[in-house]
């Protein structure tokens, strides 16, 4: 169903509201047949409802839902990426706004520090936590001892982290005597914690410094800002498999 003319907003300003430039430039998509409205090449004048219609440009579903928020946050170790925890322990959603509710997207081990994003956008979310998008996750690991030419070959080349469980090939630098830089796309269980300990050298801290495109080096420990459109932009299109570069925050 198409809204009316006396429905929903024209789509050239959600479109410049979710980073895509001005109105002028998100005409320009429009006349460009970039941009479909539920599967169909948009024109210039469409008019689109959030609760009902889906927007894609390039193919990427761009989101309308008026309300969504996305947080960046900085981790500190001694934190826990759950609501709640039973043990009293500080949580993740402590150090983002309390309304709107929302929620990780992925997890870091109590233990662990550095990025990761709290919102309420479930689709953006099960876009970046689901396996076959490959978001690419850059760590720093500080390791005990100095990892020999041999380990990081190995690391390169995927290692057996469980009984018959071998890690996907990952990107990976020697960064200073016992500091190793680590770029994977999986998610599983402590995977970097257990890829390290596989070729003997056990990590002692671990810090995420980037989430696919999303980066921000001047982001403080425990403290949180919110993506910019052009940001969340960056996010949807690596996790529909168009990566672009990093992000770097603006401001």
């Amino acid at each position: 169903m198409t809204a009316s003319p006396a429905e929903g907003v024209r789509l050239q300003k959600v479109l410049a509201r979710t980073g895509f430039g001005s109105r002028r430039s998100a005409e320009a998509l429009i006349e460009a047949g970039r941009v479909t409205v539920n599967g169909e090449v948009a024109r210039l004048g469409r008019r689109v409802l959030a609760e009902r219609d889906r927007v894609a440009v390039d193919g990427v579903a761009v989101g309308i839902v008026p309300g969504l928020v996305y947080w960046l946050v900085n981790k500190p170790a001694g934190v826990v990426t759950t609501a709640r925890d039973p043990e009293g322990r500080p949580t993740l959603l402590d150090l983002v706004p309390a309304e709107p509710r929302v929620f990780p997207v992925g997890r870091l081990d109590f233990a662990s520090e550095g990025l990761i994003i709290c919102t309420n956008d479930g689709d953006l979310a099960q876009l970046l936590a689901h396996p076959s998008h490959g978001v690419d996750k850059e760590y720093l690991a500080e390791v005990e001892g100095d990892p020999s030419p041999a380990a990081l070959r190995a690391l390169r080349a995927g290692v057996e982290i469980e009984p018959g469980v071998v890690s996907a090939p990952a990107r990976v630098a020697r960064r200073g005597r016992g500091v190793v830089r680590l770029v994977v796309h999986e998610g599983r269980y402590h995977q970097v914690r257990r890829m390290c300990e596989a070729v003997g050298y056990p990590v002692r801290r671990l810090v995420r410094t980037r989430l696919g495109p999303i980066t921000d080096e001047r982001l403080a420990p425990g403290e949180c800002r919110e993506l910019s459109a052009q940001e969340v932009r960056a996010l949807r299109e690596a996790a529909s498999l168009r990566a672009p570069g990093p992000v770097t925050a603006s401001n």
